[in-house]
């Protein structure tokens, strides 16, 4: 009740911001308390960064001077997504990278967006997994996992592992700690061990259980239940990757945030009568963007997370995730189903760094800018 009384009345919490905080005055203030005033010397993916709330984080992150790299499906959006970003932001246009092609519900177009990352020769301090999908029909991947996990996680977990050796490298050169931020939901809580149906094997747990069975086609698709699970699974992602990080003594931290409810584009995409009478009904309980994107910045560059890792933030403040988001057990069991699905071999690509290089190169130059 506490809790709720101070989200309404967006009361700060002990890091000094609360739930009306917005990602311009956290980056401000994480800004002005580093060297120089400003986040030069940060460079940061941003997934999901054309629309929503990743693109005010990127838009914020921009804006105090840090070099973003912008993934997308298409050129068109990665493009449109960087004039934005240039629109009141960093006067070196070569701040912002677009490298499109990136789809997360791949893995061989992670692991080829990887490759074209890595081939640039940029450092990365920064890994903000945000993008996210809300999919109303069970579909399957190439690769065979549900899409919405596939998409809102198990991309990611990829994603992560393939720049980890990038981000650890930096940190070490440069003295500046690296940072991965999963971005999760309060609905993670929705899924909990008694979500599924039928029984689950003692081996597989809750989740692994409801994954089979759901692309088995054992069990009935529940779109809500599933996006709840991968959000599930965000949190569990960090957790295990903190203890990771931790036992390879790299300066890198991981933690996740729930940056709020509110109405972005996965939501308007399944407007309706309902769907907006509930909207406008609780309005005054939402969140507006740059509100939403707070938590996230706060987790990426403040100076007082410096340090944490595998915690989970809301409204700026750390706070605690569901009973299962917090088992070590389910964190180890669904890092091991990841590593399993994710460890193929790295598929041939068809473009040669060097060229890869020059076509990215051109490609930015002739909107003005080039990579550095």
């Amino acid at each position: 009740m506490l809790a709720s009384l101070r989200y309404l009345a967006g009361t700060a919490g002990p890091s000094g911001f609360g739930s009306r905080a917005t990602a311009d005055e956290v980056v401000s203030s994480a800004a002005g308390q580093g060297d120089g005033g400003d986040l030069g010397h940060i460079t940061a993916i941003v997934t999901g960064a054309t629309s929503g709330i990743g693109a005010e984080t990127a838009r914020a992150l921009a804006r105090r001077g840090a070099r973003l790299v912008v993934p997308a499906r298409s050129l068109k959006a990665a493009h449109e997504a960087r004039a934005r970003l240039l629109d009141g932001g960093p006067s070196d246009p070569g701040r912002i990278v677009v490298l499109p092609g990136l789809d997360l519900s791949s893995l061989a177009s992670v692991r080829r967006f990887a490759s074209r990352f890595l081939a640039l020769g940029l450092p990365l301090n920064l890994l903000i997994n945000n993008a996210g999908q809300f999919v109303e029909r069970l579909g399957l991947t190439e690769d065979g996992a549900e899409t919405t996990f596939a998409t809102n996680y198990l991309g990611h977990f990829l994603l992560t592992r393939l720049l980890l050796p990038k981000m650890a490298d930096t940190a070490r050169d440069t003295g500046v700690q690296g940072r991965v931020v999963n971005v999760s939901s309060t609905v993670h809580a929705w899924f909990s061990s008694s979500s599924g149906t039928g029984d689950d094997d003692e081996d597989d747990g809750p989740i692994i259980g409801y994954l089979n069975r759901l692309t088995s086609k054992q069990t009935p698709y529940d779109a809500t239940r599933a996006y709840a699970l991968s959000k599930l699974a965000n949190v569990l992602h960090t957790r295990a990757l903190a203890d990771r990080l931790r036992e390879m003594d790299v300066n890198v931290t991981a933690n996740c945030v729930h940056p709020g409810i509110v109405r972005t584009r996965l939501i308007r995409d399944r407007a309706g009568i309902i769907t907006n009478t509930v909207f406008f009904l609780a309005s005054k309980l939402l969140k507006t963007v740059p509100q939403a994107a707070a938590t996230t910045c706060y987790a990426a560059v403040h100076p007082a997370v410096a340090g944490v890792s595998g915690k989970y933030f809301a409204d700026c403040n750390e706070a605690s995730p569901s009973r299962l988001a917090s088992s070590g057990e389910e964190a180890s069991r669904l890092w091991s189903f990841s590593e399993g699905i994710t460890a193929k071999e790295k598929e041939n690509e068809s473009v040669l760094v060097t060229s890869f290089r020059f076509q990215v190169q051109n490609s930015n130059a002739d909107r003005g800018m080039a990579v550095a």
